[in-house]
């Protein structure tokens, strides 16, 4: 096909603020996971879909399949809607105390 670019799985974008590889980042309304570190302004490669454990809020229990959001101020994962943005569901189930700081999440790829 003459018109096709790239799968869309991982894509190029100007970082919007300073990223280490493995943060997750929102760009507009796309969300997605830095491949690697890069300054503010750089240009880093984001993975879209995928599989990743990202830093949670704290005090949340997570059920197998729970929608999660980004909460891009406090730059956690969150099963709170409010203003934040859907970024995929949980794939393993995690406690709510307050040490339990990280979630598996599957990103949706969606904007």
């Amino acid at each position: 096909m003459k018109n096709f670019i790239a799968v869309g799985n991982v894509i190029t974008v100007v970082a919007p603020a300073a990223v280490t590889s493995g943060q997750g980042m929102l760009v507009g309304s796309m969300f997605g996971v830095a491949a690697r570190d890069a300054a503010s302004g750089a240009e880093v490669e984001l993975n879209l879909t995928g599989v990743f454990d990202l830093p949670k809020a704290a005090s949340q229990a997570w059920t197998v399949g729970q929608r999660v959001y980004w909460d891009s101020t406090a730059k956690v994962a969150t099963n709170v809607v409010g203003t934040n943005t859907l970024i995929g569901v949980a794939t393993i189930p995690v406690g709510g105390t307050a040490g339990e700081t990280t979630g598996r999440v599957r990103l949706n790829g969606s904007f």
